[in-house]
């Protein structure tokens, strides 16, 4: 796993999900959440057959499949942070995110939703 996509320290974390979910959350801790969230999503489902892309942050390969190594993969996922980490946490469900056009999915394989949430309750 790429460094910047390591899970963060559960010191941080912690805090930053308080803040998130009050709605003080900052910028960081977003960027913090999002990509600690994808290292959790690629841990529990490695591979490169679907991209999850979460603008600006980062972009992760996870499932096992076909992987791509140039130009568009066959499966492509892509929603802004706050959908990303609703999504992570539990606090949205994957069906309600693509209902409300909260996040773009296309290819197979591209529902992730059985992966979902990606921490504990």
């Amino acid at each position: 796993m790429p460094v910047r996509l390591r899970p963060a320290d559960p010191a941080l974390v912690g805090p930053a999900l308080e803040r998130f979910r009050d709605g003080t959350g900052t910028d960081e801790d977003l960027r913090l959440l999002t990509k600690h969230l994808l290292a959790l999503l690629v841990g529990k489902a490695p591979g490169g057959a679907v991209e999850v892309r979460v603008p600006p942050y980062a972009v992760a390969q996870c499932l096992s499949g076909t992987r791509h190594t140039r130009g568009t993969p066959p499966a492509v996922v892509e929603m802004d942070a706050v959908t990303w980490v609703a999504l992570g946490i539990g606090d949205l469900e994957w069906a309600e995110a693509a209902a409300d056009a909260r996040l773009v999915a296309s290819g197979e394989r591209s529902d992730l939703g059985h992966l979902l949430p990606l921490v504990p309750l």
